[in-house]
């Protein structure tokens, strides 16, 4: 099934008929399905993050549940070629880089947000599924690009765009000592990406968008899911314990420097690569 839609959403379609808002209702249409496509990963795994009772099934810890059905999806995704092993090894690797931060933020020392529901999967506190809502967002970049027919012009050099990453990263972690330098670190990206577009394939004609537009968009759904996701009591922030609140708004500009450094990583994918211009240094 899968893959006759993919074969659907991917067949060329040279559609001149189209003009004036007729064009734009139907672009608007493909490019919601290929999106919603390419969130397969991500949809799937929080619609069960929402719908698991909070009490668990048969007695398995809702956290335990939650971790079984998100191998099962993310197996299912390679059985079926709806990834390559590459690309699960990038998705591994998000799993590990957000695992990791979780594990900070949620240390006893630091106490950023907690997991308040027990769970036989948990390792020092942090329950095993929760990097793979940050590999969901990985599996998302990867699959768009494939779906839309992504490419990307005049993207910064990969060591400047992997330099910019690192410091993201570090940033998440060093601001609890050293002070919060995400807006200077914000500057450097938007400086670095300024001149980035990315190049996009609705329907048969190509689109344009600014890369760094893209990641605030995908940085505000991401925003709006962990709102749903507190909400429902999937974790929480220390002044939701009492009664629920929305996530503070700086949550997206954190979550859009988060993408891009998602972005980074797989950009580094090989078959991902020749789709990227990077200009040729004047130097």
């Amino acid at each position: 099934m899968l893959a006759a839609l993919d074969a659907y959403l991917l067949a060329p379609r040279y559609r001149n008929d189209l003009t004036g808002w007729r064009r734009f209702v139907v672009e608007f249409w493909f490019f919601g399905l290929k999106e919603a496509r390419a969130c397969l990963f991500a949809g799937l795994f929080f619609v069960v993050l929402f719908v698991i009772p909070r009490e668990g099934i048969l007695g398995v810890p809702r956290y335990d549940v939650l971790l079984l059905i998100a191998l099962i999806i993310q197996g299912a995704m390679l059985y079926f070629g709806l990834e390559t092993r590459d690309e699960l090894k990038a998705i591994c690797l998000f799993h590990i880089v957000g695992f990791c931060l979780e594990l900070f933020k949620t240390s006893s020392a630091i106490g950023s947000w907690s997991y308040p529901d027990f769970a036989y999967t948990k390792v020092l506190g942090v329950p095993l599924f929760s990097g793979f809502m940050y590999a969901a967002v990985g599996s998302y970049i990867i699959q768009a690009w494939r779906i839309l027919d992504l490419r990307v012009e005049h993207h910064p050099p990969y060591w400047m765009a992997s330099l910019i990453a690192a410091l993201i990263y570090l940033n998440f972690f060093t601001h609890h000592y050293i002070g919060d330098y995400r807006w200077y670190v914000g500057a450097c990206a938007l400086g670095l990406y300024a001149r980035t577009t990315v190049v996009f394939r609705p329907l048969d004609r190509e689109r344009r968008m600014p890369l760094l537009l893209a990641f605030l968009l995908i940085g505000f759904f991401i925003w709006l899911a962990e709102n749903i996701s507190t909400f429902f009591g999937v974790w929480a922030y220390p002044n939701q314990l009492g009664a629920w609140a929305a996530v503070h708004v700086g949550k997206w500009s954190s979550w859009s420097l988060l993408v891009i450094m998602t972005f980074t990583i797989v950009a580094g994918l090989k078959h991902i690569k020749e789709t990227i211009h990077i200009p040729e240094s004047r130097l």
